[in-house]
């Protein structure tokens, strides 16, 4: 399969197969108006619960599978998703919701379409926070969009993000090895732990694993991850983490798929949809 085949298709987690038909009607043909539909479809834990959003509906962040996001937003409201929602008819989810569910509708619409797992630098200055955006073939190459900041001016083009702004996992990899980056500026807000190396090779890994089809939640760890974070991890595992960045780098199926089948890297199967 060549490349845009392979990033056109649905995978386990952004399959619309069994999502109520009714709310897909009418959606726009342009990419970015699609993305923009998906931006009003999710809402932060925080946002949510200023919102007034009951506290037992924070647990939706926890819903890997778009299909399954997509029962959940019917439910809240049966209109298809073009029609404007209030905050408490979104679905409670992080900026991976965001991104899946926008690469879910671009590959629904025929459009090639990956979620990338990695760090926005545009959020607090001098930082790359944890972050998920999607690139989508545009007819020329693969654009990079933030669809969670779309219609804001958090940062400028987010339709289209400028080199730098957004780094995946293996592109800060590689900047770390290079010692081009501090990777202690580089990790997860308000968690202490989640800072430096070990939050670039988590979302490494988290990124071919998305690549591969398997766009898994920000906390999910699988292999040496939880390893990794408690210091205990040597020279095999980095060399490892250069091979899956120079695999997610090139992007083709048979890169990805050679390296994601590599020991430690695959995601379980207790944690892929059922």
């Amino acid at each position: 399969m060549d490349e845009l085949a392979h990033y056109r298709q649905a995978g386990p987690i952004t399959t619309l197969a069994g999502a109520p038909a009714a709310l897909l009607d009418g959606l726009p043909a342009d990419p970015v108006a699609l993305c923009a539909v998906a931006h009003g479809l999710v809402i932060q834990p925080a946002d949510a619960s200023r919102a007034g959003v009951a506290a037992d509906r924070l647990a939706e962040k926890d819903v890997r599978p778009a299909a399954d996001l997509l029962g959940g937003l019917g439910g809240l409201d049966p209109r298809p998703l073009t029609a404007p929602r209030p905050a408490t008819a979104r679905v409670v989810g992080t900026c991976r919701h965001f991104a899946v569910l926008a690469t879910a509708l671009l590959r629904h619409a025929g459009v090639p379409a990956r979620a990338r797992c990695g760090f926005g630098t545009y959020f607090q200055p001098g930082r790359g926070l944890d972050h998920w955006v999607l690139e989508y073939w545009n007819g020329d190459r693969f654009v990079r969009l933030d669809p969670e900041t779309l219609g804001t001016d958090l940062v400028e083009a987010p339709e289209d993000l400028a080199p730098g702004l957004f780094l995946t996992g293996g592109e800060a990899w590689q900047r770390y090895r290079a010692g081009e980056i501090d990777a202690q500026h580089f990790g997860v807000p308000g968690y202490a732990d989640n800072w430096g190396p070990a939050e670039i090779r988590g979302n490494a890994i988290r990124d071919l694993a998305a690549l591969a089809g398997y766009e898994m939640l920000p906390w999910d760890e699988w292999g040496r991850m939880t390893a990794s974070y408690a210091g205990g991890t040597g020279p095999d595992y980095d060399e490892l983490l250069d091979r899956v960045a120079a695999a997610t780098a090139d992007g083709s199926p048979a890169a990805v798929t050679a390296c994601y089948r590599t020991a430690d890297l695959a995601v379980p199967t207790e944690l892929r949809p059922a």
